[in-house]
């Protein structure tokens, strides 16, 4: 972080978890991803970049509609990091 002493100064702290260390840990294991609006996806994560643009393999998408929840599978996706809003290793939304 910048300190007010050294505005261009990033301190690093014991225990500090870098976001995208964290992402590039859950390269090959199952990812929950939350999305804007009322989509959620879990798959495999294949890989991402700078913008977290996802790319996931043997994915589950659930749209939430008034109706309940739809399931949908699909094989590989490519998702805009702009439109998403959480990631959660190794979880899945709530039945």
């Amino acid at each position: 972080m910048a300190t007010a002493q050294n505005p261009g100064t990033v301190v690093q702290h014991a225990g500090t978890v870098i976001p995208m260390a964290l992402v590039n840990k859950c390269i090959g294991q199952p990812i929950w991803v939350i999305m804007r609006g009322d989509k959620e996806l879990v798959g495999t994560l294949r890989g991402f970049d700078d913008f977290v643009n996802l790319v996931l393999d043997d994915v589950k998408e659930y749209t939430f509609t008034p109706q309940g929840r739809k399931e949908t599978r699909i094989p590989s996706i490519l998702l805009n990091g702009n439109n998403v809003t959480m990631l959660v290793p190794g979880g899945e939304p709530v039945p």
